[in-house]
């Protein structure tokens, strides 16, 4: 993955994280930072190894389609 789509990838996490509630948005941060969960989500979105950022995209991507689902 070039950075550029690194780019995309992260910012695209962080904007579906910022329309998550806190307790998805922790839930997150035990996925992929469990040893700092006070860590700001920027800052462990930042830090999402490459290999996992297409896997971190699909599950902020259900998480926002549950969601959806669950306000209806």
């Amino acid at each position: 993955m070039n950075n550029q789509t690194q780019a995309f990838a992260r910012k695209t996490i962080k904007d579906g994280l910022a329309q998550l509630p806190d307790n998805w948005q922790t839930m997150f941060k035990k996925m992929y930072s469990s040893e700092n969960l006070d860590a700001d989500i920027n800052d462990v979105v930042n830090l999402v190894p490459e290999n996992k950022l297409d896997w971190a995209m699909q599950q902020v991507e259900r998480s926002l389609k549950k969601q959806d689902n669950q306000t209806q």
